[in-house]
């Protein structure tokens, strides 16, 4: 269960922490997608939708992302 919400949750701020570090939603996003194959390999996706949410959190991450950058852009 505590994966589930793990799964859910870490991509989506993974990829918000990594775009503020390196002003860049699109390297923010690769980062985290590398991470998730990197814990995909040494075996902590135990099922489909532990997977499932990865790719789901990864996706909304990307969009909030983006939409943070084009926000910022407007506002300067």
């Amino acid at each position: 269960m505590i994966k589930l919400v793990f799964a859910a949750f870490a991509p989506f701020l993974l990829v918000l922490f990594f775009t503020r570090v390196t002003y860049s939603h699109v390297v923010g996003t690769l980062l985290t997608a590398g991470l998730l194959i990197a814990s995909y390999f040494a075996g902590h996706m135990d099922t489909i939708y532990i997977a499932i949410l990865d790719v789901a959190s990864l996706a909304a991450g990307f969009i909030a992302a983006r939409s943070m950058k084009k926000d910022k852009k407007t506002s300067t």
